[in-house]
């Protein structure tokens, strides 16, 4: 992720596996299908993207687990991530009960984690969006920074997770004795630095910034067929639509997610592309 300028990235024990590349796989009775692509960017620097994509069962229960993490400044946030959230996110004891504030709960646990292991995991940040899906009938998306989620519903984009960017909350920023920098050729900044206004980690921002999520509980219905998941690299040149109409053209999600990254590097997307594909109905 190009979305922080001015300092150096450090190095740490919590290193995971690099998502470049692709994959696929299903629900237990096939029905419910995903893929995944990720291309390093054409910035001078390791890989920040890292994803999750699985399905797993616990409690009687089927969870689908869909996340994409865009780190900066490193890529040992993002791998932390990769290893934690959802595992803390399921940990919570209040989970089955009121998933909503659980998944806040473990999104803020899990920053107050990264921070207390800052020298461990360097300086750097990473957004978040994650997806939960139970037993293919209800979904839960979360995110901080500006990885999207978007539904196909009738084959109308619908955005599911919320930008959040500095000059949308710039009285949040101020309020905190931040500012939000806008120089002619550059995004808005926090601070001048930082090109998102929530996020993991960033030890240096975080008393400016926010790592809440905005939680949306949907209901997944007979009209609902695709879910897309994806780092900025990919919303920076193609609006949802196009994304879900590309998406809807193959019923095989590894293909709709690799022309999805495809097409975002024809468009000359210079940051790091990840995606994920859910396909919900046949």
């Amino acid at each position: 992720m190009d979305r922080l300028c001015c300092f150096s990235s450090s190095h740490s024990q919590y290193r995971g596996r690099s998502s470049c590349g692709s994959g696929k796989g299903r629900n237990n009775d096939g029905l419910i299908k995903y893929g995944f692509s990720l291309v390093k960017g054409k910035a001078n620097h390791p890989m920040e993207d890292y994803h999750v994509a699985k399905f797993v069962r616990t409690q009687g229960h089927e969870l689908g687990l869909f996340a994409i993490y865009d780190g900066h400044l490193g890529d040992n946030v993002p791998a932390y991530l990769q290893k934690h959230l959802f595992s803390n996110i399921l940990k919570e004891e209040e989970f089955w009960v009121d998933p909503n504030r659980s998944i806040s709960k473990a999104y803020e646990r899990t920053d107050q984690a990264i921070l207390s292991h800052s020298s461990d995991l360097g300086r750097g940040g990473s957004t978040a969006v994650t997806a939960i899906l139970l037993n293919g009938q209800r979904l839960w998306v979360a995110n901080v920074g500006d990885s999207r989620a978007v539904l196909s519903r009738g084959g109308q984009a619908v955005q599911v997770s919320t930008d959040h960017e500095p000059n949308t909350e710039r009285g949040s920023i101020e309020n905190k004795g931040g500012f939000v920098s806008n120089m002619p050729g550059d995004v808005p900044r926090v601070n001048g630095q930082l090109a998102v206004s929530r996020a993991f980690g960033d030890k240096s921002l975080k008393s400016h910034l926010r790592s809440d999520p905005d939680i949306q509980d949907i209901y997944v219905d007979n009209s609902t067929d695709v879910l897309i998941i994806a780092s900025d690299g990919l919303w920076k040149v193609m609006v949802n639509q196009e994304a879900v109409d590309m998406a809807r053209k193959t019923k095989d999600p590894l293909k709709a997610a690799k022309q999805l990254t495809a097409e975002a590097l024809k468009r000359d997307s210079k940051d790091d592309i990840s995606c994920v594909v859910v396909r919900l109905r046949g």
